[in-house]
């Protein structure tokens, strides 16, 4: 059944006033979270898609301004309202050019919020809106055909750029679906061997006993069948490069040959003894742990050291959820170019919050691949329609169980330890807070609204209990 409440975010440092605001629009069936500052607020709007945002101007740190740009430009779907006791003709002008619906007064009657809320409803249900997040998919959000704006994407596309320009081995590892291939098409468009060809060769995908003559070539009569001379993947790929994927099924007779092409490059065809000298760039790729499979004798360990010289790991799905409004577009733009007629760019398919809420809490176990194929799906069953909504998308993701924005706590019949309890959320969230910024304790502290200081001494003292 389609969630027909509309998701609010309400942002406001004042404690009561947010509060007694949050009640009333509770109470004409809103479902509000609210957020104290505009960087806790930047934090919830990464993990949820929120159908409309109320944020005062004046925040302490990020300002409201600010925010309602993030919100907007992560979200072109959002209805934003500003509320301020600061209320002039240029803050609105300003506000309202960054992404904002309308602004408020202070101080206001709840009716005339409401009022605000109402039109601003009606007029995106009446008003398609033009390509969802355009304005995000720009140069800084891509590489090479990889999306993506998250902190662990930056940090990829940063390494990208600097090996891209060199010669050296590169092992690719990541789960299945993540899109190890796409990476490696990635640094070879953006290498100096761009010019010549880019060769791929899955070698989960063919028998052993073929995967030889594939990858070195064969001369006639090499083996029956053999009925001529053929170049393999490695001559294929001369002065460009070549993509090993599922490395870590090789076996081990050809593990030796491999690795005698990275040291010397040279190799013979099957069947023939002229040496032939290859100058190619070898990009590898597992989702396999290849360091395990060296301990347990399965994988040679030089080869792993000739392979892995710049290792590149792709994070899951799962771990960069902001990403995915963003590759939502990017799939959109994609099949509406494949499609016969395109749409046109005014008329491009659009993705309703509700439908958003379940893409970005999917666990997503086949990652970005998974992904691009829900979207495929979608884009299929919206025939004569302009949005994508929830029941368009694939059956594991409408049954898939909704989390919620907060969570009520049952107070047992025999009590509880509301210091023990209170102690573990505050753990969870410095957790949380430091995986996202990577560690960086001052960036966590912002997140959290602390001072570093504070921080570091709430994970002390959290280590000694």
């Amino acid at each position: 059944m389609a969630d027909l409440t509309k998701h609010l975010l309400l942002v406001e440092d004042e404690g009561p006033l947010r509060e007694a605001v949050a009640e009333q629009l509770a109470d004409r069936g809103y479902h509000v979270e609210q957020a104290e500052s505009g960087e806790a607020a930047l934090a919830r709007i990464a993990d949820f898609a929120f159908d409309i945002l109320i944020t005062d101007l004046r925040l302490p740190g990020i300002d409201g301004s600010a925010l309602v740009q993030s919100a907007v430009e992560r979200y072109p779907d959002i209805i934003a309202i500003v509320i301020t006791g600061f209320g002039t003709v240029k803050d609105a002008v300003e506000v309202i050019r960054r992404g904002a619906w309308d602004f408020v007064s202070k101080p206001f009657q709840i009716d005339e919020l409401l009022h605000v809320l109402d039109a601003a409803l009606e007029q995106r249900r009446l008003k398609s809106e033009n390509a969802y997040l355009r304005a995000q998919l720009d140069a800084r959000y891509r590489f090479e055909g990889i999306v993506g704006k998250s902190r662990a994407m930056a940090r990829l596309f940063q390494l990208l750029e600097t090996v891209a320009a060199t010669a050296s081995t590169i092992l690719i590892s990541g789960e299945t679906g993540t899109g190890k291939e796409v990476v490696a098409r990635a640094i070879h468009q953006s290498s100096p061997r761009s010019m010549h060809r880019f060769v791929a060769l899955n070698c989960s995908a063919i028998p052993e006993t073929l995967l030889e003559a594939e990858l070195f070539g064969h001369v006639r009569g090499a083996f029956t069948g053999a009925v001529g001379n053929r170049q393999g993947r490695l001559e294929q790929a001369h002065k460009g490069t070549l993509f090993l994927d599922e490395v870590g099924t090789m076996s081990q007779a050809l593990q030796m040959k491999l690795l005698r092409v990275l040291q010397e490059r040279e190799f013979e065809r099957v069947g023939d003894s002229h040496t032939i000298k290859v100058d190619v760039r070898v990009i590898a790729a597992t989702n396999s742990d290849l360091g395990k499979l060296v301990a347990d004798g399965q994988f040679r360990e030089d080869l792993f050291y000739r392979l892995n010289v710049i290792p590149v790991e792709l994070p899951p799905l799962r771990d960069r959820k902001e990403d995915i409004p963003l590759l939502v577009q990017h799939f959109l733009e994609k099949f509406n170019a494949e499609s016969d007629p395109p749409r046109p760019l005014a008329a491009m398919l659009t993705v309703s919050q509700e439908a958003m809420r379940r893409l970005m809490s999917y666990p997503w176990p086949g990652n970005v691949r998974q992904l691009e194929n829900a979207i495929e799906r979608a884009t299929a069953f919206t025939v004569g329609r302009s949005q994508i909504d929830a029941n368009d998308l694939p059956p594991e993701l409408q049954h898939a169980e909704q989390p919620a924005l907060s969570s009520t706590v049952s107070l047992p019949e025999d009590g509880m330890d509301l210091d023990r309890f209170v102690a573990s959320i505050e753990r969870d969230l410095i957790q949380r807070s430091l995986e996202r910024t990577g560690g960086n304790k001052g960036q966590a502290a912002k997140l959290l609204n602390l001072k570093r200081t504070t921080l570091v001494e709430k994970i002390k003292r959290l280590e000694r209990d």
